[in-house]
């Protein structure tokens, strides 16, 4: 950022001593000036308010009563009258109960007119309340003149007196007690009025108060602004051209102190924004293993995606997962570095020789041992000569920790169509994956990128996906093929195979099937659905043929699921079958993937009653020391031994090793494949004890299947070898 991009910010001369530098005392000054104020204003609002409480209180407690008894004075005055003239006009026996009503109300009159004189504080209705009390001693004398004439049974006399002498006096009470009524009025007047002006008076100070408040925070915050905004507006302006990646140094200087150091900050952070993000970018496109290229860099817009690289070969390190399991990380590591090393010397010498071209070659490392090499080539016959560059550069051993280990690489090769644009490097890279991908499936070293290889890739994710469905639907069928002895001759049982019968497809093999399913983890849901239907057919021939059994075939990842021997237990239980009539054929090669774990639970499934076999012997690399370890009691040997074993002496001597091994382990022995009568005839003098093949019996499903089982000799005892 260039210095001139920034102006300088001055300090005004305005308030040098009252006004402080620091923003923070700004603030604190502004906000105690504003506190004071509202505290000044809370406190006039609360004398008024509680002197205004006085005067609610004294009003409710003596005014308004007050007020209430001279009312009801005079509405006994008004009464009083009406009570004497009733008086005079009952008849002597009924007089008693109106002479009460006359006391009652005499007494009340003589109560309020008492309690009045200790309350009234205006020297006018004292003066009133004095003749109010004159005029109520004349009704007294009156109403005593009256009674004694009503006594005397002279009612015209009383009827005079009462004409003369209590009307007057009444009408004099009334007249005082009215007056009295009035004054009270007027005073409860006086006192609201002077409590709405006072209440008045303490809005005129609020608003006043209140408004001085928000002149001063206008003033305090236009002061504080003028002194921040401009500067924080040139710090983000500074910010913005740090962010568009200008990180030359920002100059500002203000009359707050924070935001000079906010600015001397914003300077220390360019600088060390500038080295990180060369760091970062370092970490974001190179691996920090081989300091080569990565997957990011590589799939960048400017790695050559457009008019550019048509070429992209994948290489991928073979046995490097048993290398790092074997001689550890660090063996890998530098086998990684190594392979990495030749293959960046193969690329830049073809670069320099024309080999191979484009924009923007690039070798990048992508995981593990994985490579991926993009360039521009004129045809396929050259991208072959560079792999084979690569073949050679790889052929001299490494020697690691003492070891003297080889360089293997697979090859996925994928090129844009000779016609129109070159395809975007992930494209490429995708393709070029499906290619690694058949290259490995097919055990050889490379393959180029065909639509074909797509189409398959497909067909079987659909495949995988249908499995599930084709499972609860019952789409898969279990075939038989028959076991017999070759001493008697006899069925002694069969292997169950799977096979699928698609609604759309049509017959799919296991072939194409079951190796997907292991990998996606579905092959449970396959062998789940095999042990029910084994043990279903046993349960049917358990009374008839209670010594045949059934050989069902599990993965290795049957083993390794944690539930696997329960649910079997499981199964057995339900369908009701004796566990020995059940035999689970591993096959060899599986078990060395995890021979450890593959034994614990061999070892629990042989506890439950279970037969195993080891299908496939022969064809794998096991250890005889894990071969001891096994809970097993059946050894088949793979089909490719016995294939035209007649005509192969050496053939014949390698099984004839296997079955007296067998032997010798106390197994029993099953021939896989037996086609001719030359083989059968053969494996029997070599010692084997069980056959199944096409020679005897192809697999059987449905009525064929039942044809077989209703064949069958009747029930003999099972051999002791074969259980």
């Amino acid at each position: 950022m260039n210095p001139q991009h920034l102006n300088r910010v001055k300090t005004h001369p305005v308030w040098p001593r009252l006004w402080p530098r620091r923003l923070g005392w700004r603030l604190a000054l502004g906000f105690g000036l504003l506190l004071a104020l509202m505290l000044v204003a809370l406190a006039q609002a609360s004398l008024q308010i509680r002197s205004m409480t006085d005067l609610t209180q004294r009003f409710a407690t003596q005014d308004m009563q007050r007020l209430l008894r001279v009312q009801a004075l005079s509405l006994y005055t008004e009464g009083a009258g009406n009570a004497l003239l009733r008086l005079m006009n009952a008849p002597r026996e009924h007089r008693v109960p109106e002479y009460t009503e006359v006391d009652e109300r005499n007494r009340r009159m003589d109560g309020i007119i008492g309690s009045l004189v200790d309350q009234l504080d205006d020297p006018l209705q004292e003066q009133t309340l004095q003749r109010l009390v004159a005029a109520r001693s004349a009704y007294f004398s009156a109403f005593i003149a009256t009674v004694d004439e009503i006594e005397g049974q002279d009612l015209p006399a009383a009827r005079r007196v009462y004409t003369e002498r209590v009307q007057p006096s009444l009408k004099a009470m009334l007249i005082e007690s009215n007056a009295l009524i009035n004054r009270e009025r007027e005073r409860v007047e006086h006192q609201v009025a002077g409590a709405q002006k006072r209440f008045e008076q303490l809005a005129l100070w609020v608003a006043a108060l209140s408004l001085l408040a928000v002149v001063l925070a206008v003033v305090l915050a236009l002061r504080t602004t003028r002194s921040v905004v401009a500067p924080l507006a040139q710090l983000e302006a500074a910010a913005l051209r740090i962010a568009g990646g200008d990180y030359a140094t920002p100059m500002l200087a203000t009359s707050a102190e924070e935001v000079d150091r906010v600015g001397q900050a914003l300077t220390t952070m360019t600088g060390a924004i500038a080295a990180r993000e060369r760091e970062i970018e370092r970490l974001a496109f190179r691996d920090p293993l081989t300091d080569l290229p990565n997957r990011t860099f590589l799939l960048e817009p400017m790695a050559g995606q457009k008019d550019g690289n048509n070429c992209l070969m994948l290489m991928d390190l073979a046995r490097l997962k048993t290398i790092n399991e074997t001689l550890g990380f660090a063996t890998g590591d530098t086998l990684i570095k190594e392979v990495a090393q030749r293959v960046n010397a193969v690329v830049n010498q073809a670069v320099s020789r024309g080999l191979i071209g484009g924009p923007r070659p690039v070798l990048a490392h992508l995981s593990g041992g994985r490579f991926a090499a993009s360039f521009s080539a004129a045809d396929r016959p050259t991208v072959e000569s560079l792999r084979l560059q690569f073949e050679h550069a790889m052929a001299p051993p490494v020697l690691c920790s003492g070891h003297s280990v080889d360089l293997s690489l697979a090859y996925g090769l994928a090129d844009a169509p000779q016609q129109g644009a070159p395809r975007q490097v992930a494209t490429l890279m995708r393709n070029a994956e499906v290619a690694l991908h058949a290259a490995k499936r097919a055990a050889v070293g490379f393959t180029w990128y065909s639509e074909a290889q797509e189409a398959a890739r497909l067909s079987h994710l659909s495949l995988v996906s249908d499995l599930r469905v084709a499972v609860a639907t019952s789409q898969l069928q279990m075939w038989l093929q028959p076991k017999f002895s070759l001493k008697t001759g006899r069925a002694v049982g069969a292997e169950a195979l799977v096979r699928w019968q698609h609604p759309q497809r049509g017959f799919v093999s296991p072939a194409e099937f079951v190796p997907f399913a292991e990998q996606t983890g579905y092959i449970g849901l396959v062998t789940n659905w095999m042990l029910t239907q084994a043990l279903r057919t046993l349960a049917r021939w358990a009374p008839v043929q209670p010594d045949l059994s059934i050989a069902v075939n599990i993965s290795t990842r049957d083993l390794q699921e944690p539930q696997f021997c329960s649910r079997v237990q499981q199964l057995i239980e339900q369908h009701g079958v004796a566990p020995q009539r059940l035999r689970l054929e591993i096959v060899e090669s599986g078990l060395m993937e995890d021979p450890k774990s593959c034994v614990a639970v061999l070892h629990a499934l042989r506890e439950l009653g279970v037969q195993l076999s080891i299908d496939d012997f022969g064809t794998g690399y096991s250890s005889l020391a894990y071969l001891q370890q096994l809970p097993v009691s059946e050894l088949k040997i793979d089909r490719s031994f016995i294939d035209r074993i007649d005509a192969l002496p050496g053939t014949q001597r390698l099984v004839k090793t296997m079955i007296e091994m067998g032997h010798g382990m106390g197994l029993l022995v099953t021939a896989e494949g037996v086609e001719t009568e030359a083989e059968r005839q053969t494996i029997t003098r070599l010692g084997c004890d069980v056959m199944q093949g096409y020679l005897v019996s192809r697999p059987l499903h449905g009525a064929a299947l039942q044809s077989w089982f209703d064949e069958l000799a009747p029930v003999v005892p099972a051999s002791p070898a074969i259980n």
